[in-house]
Parts: structure tokens; sequence; C-alpha cells
């Protein structure tokens, strides 16, 4: 495995400042926003795909300094029924893939989208129970008329650009769990798989572990966001886990993004890089700081630390005691 960042983290520094101090930290994997909710602060995509020079000038800024390129991420709602929004993630999506198969990047991550509750509809809406029935009724609408027949077309582009999707099972979309990630998987193609965040798996209540498990044992995990989350056991007895409170309300939050060992134990980040290496999963684990209550670069430092004590790094040899 190796050691990444997605580094829209440093968006305030050049795209040569930014590989530098990635380099200068040891890691060897960025993973680069080109639009979308992560902008596009070190990816001009417009120039990049319209201009193979610049293409492989940017290639070897990267390669230079002992660097890859994990994936491209555009993270939107190319499903939302604001139409202005969905043709914007729409569009960049397609140019992202379409520069990743020329630059030979091999992933390129996005979240599912939401759409309305019906064709008329002006903000996304995201059911969260069965009952009343009304909720299943629009859930199902979402998906045989929006979700489906959208990334079935976005599918087959990646499959032609040989390029795959990481969907980011982040709540409040509608992909947002295993079992929603293969359903889809199955409704489009192999293609579709994970970009696996655990910070979003813990506050769903989902072992990260065992997330691991289902989806690598179906080839489902295109990439993973090393991201940690802190559960407060006092504000969950307030607020549920479906907490609708800012992200600045860090005391009353039932929960808070942290940096990699600040909300789990450095065994549980060790159990998750064996389980990931167990079934199947040797590519890069990306680093993502969100952490309310540290600074980048103390947060990005706290991270490269801790999974480098737990990362593994290299092949596995024979079993050569049996």
């Amino acid at each position: 495995m190796k050691l990444g960042v997605f580094a829209v983290l440093f968006s305030q520094k050049t795209f040569e400042e930014m590989l530098d101090y990635v380099a200068e930290a040891g890691l060897k994997a960025v993973e680069i926003g080109t639009g979308g909710y992560p902008g596009n602060a070190h990816c001009p995509l417009d120039e990049l795909l319209e201009n193979g020079e610049k293409r492989q000038q940017y290639l070897e800024a990267v390669q230079s300094r002992g660097l890859m390129i994990s994936a491209f991420s555009c993270h939107g709602n190319p499903i939302s029924p604001d139409q202005s929004l969905a043709k914007e993630s729409h569009e960049t999506l397609v140019k992202t893939i379409k520069l990743a198969s020329l630059l030979q990047v091999p992933v390129v991550n996005a979240f599912s989208g939401t759409a309305g509750d019906h064709e008329g509809a002006k903000y996304p809406n995201w059911p969260v129970a069965p009952w009343p029935m009304e909720y299943s009724d629009v859930l199902a609408w979402q998906w045989e008329k929006k979700l489906i027949p959208y990334w079935k077309e976005i599918g087959r582009l990646a499959e032609e650009s040989n390029v795959k999707i990481g969907l980011e099972l982040h709540g409040g979309f509608l992909v947002h769990t295993p079992y929603t990630l293969l359903k889809l998987r199955e409704e489009t193609c192999n293609a579709i798989g994970a970009n696996l965040d655990p910070s979003h798996l813990w506050w769903q209540g989902i072992d990260p572990v065992g997330a691991i498990k289902i989806l690598g044992k179906a080839g489902a995990i295109h990439h993973f966001h090393a991201k940690d989350t802190y559960l407060d056991q006092d504000n969950i007895n307030m607020y549920g886990l479906t907490d609708m409170q800012p992200y600045g309300n860090i005391q009353s939050r039932a929960w808070n993004f942290r940096s990699v060992g600040c909300g789990h134990s450095i065994q549980e980040w060790s159990d998750m890089m064996s389980a990931l290496r167990t079934f199947g999963y040797d590519y890069v684990v990306s680093i993502e700081h969100e952490d309310p209550l540290m600074s980048i670069e103390e947060g990005f430092a706290r991270a490269v630390k801790n999974l480098d004590s737990v990362l593994i790094k290299e092949t596995q040899t024979d079993m050569w005691w049996a």
C-alpha cells in the first residue's frame, strides 16, 4: 500500500508547492480535486484536456517528485433537482473521466448524488425511514428514474475510458452504505465501486472492518480515504446520529470528524489496514483532513505519523514458516 493525501487540503498552495510539501512529508501519492465541492485549485481541467503538452508537464511535475496521482475527485450532485448544479456536476465528472483516461489515472472519485422527490422538485430529498410509505415511494422513484439510469450511462463511459468510479459512502446521498453501493453496482457495472471512507461509516453505526470485508469480497473497493470520527455518546443521547447541527458546534455535536487516531484507536486503524490487504485492496490510503480541533499542518502530520505505523507497505511473502 502507498500513503497519499487528498490535496484539496492544501488548496492555498500552488500546485508545485503542494507537491513539494507532500513529497517532503514522505508520501507517495496525491488525490487531486478537479471541481465540484472539492474545487479545482490544482487542476485546470479544461486547459489540460485541450493541450497534450501541458498534460505531459503536469504529469512530469508529479512523477519527478516520486509521486503518483491516485485519483481525480469531483464530488458533486449530478442528479440534483437543481438543474444548474446537476449540469455542472455532470459536465465536470465527464471531463474528469476523460482526463483520467488521458493521464492513465485509474480512479475518479465522486458522490452518487441525491434526487428530489418528483420531477418538479426544487431540493434534494434523502429518505431515511421506510414509513410512512411516502418515503419508500420516493426512494423507489429516485433509484428507478434518476440514480440507476444516470450511473448506467457514466458506468459505460468509465468502462470505455478504462477508469473506475469510486463513490464515497457519504450520508445525504443515495449511495451511503455497502448495501446501496452493491445494489447500484449490480444495476450498472463493475466500474462502479467505493471510495471507502470509514469516517462516514462510524457515525452510521457501520463497522469499517466489516464493510471492508463485504466490499472487498465483491472487488468493489476502488479507493480509500483515511479520516476519523469521534462519537460523543452524551451528545448522541440528545441529538441522535443524524445530528443536523453545524459542524462548528463542536461541543454539542453527536459526532465530529477527527484526524486519524483521534477518534478511534491505532489498533482499529491497524485492523482496517490488515482487512484491506486481506480482502484484495493494495492501493493508496489517502489522508483527508477535516478535524475542527487541529490546524491543517498538525492534523496532517498526526495522520501521517499514525498511518505510517500501521500501513502495510511491502508485498506479502510466501508462508515460509509453513
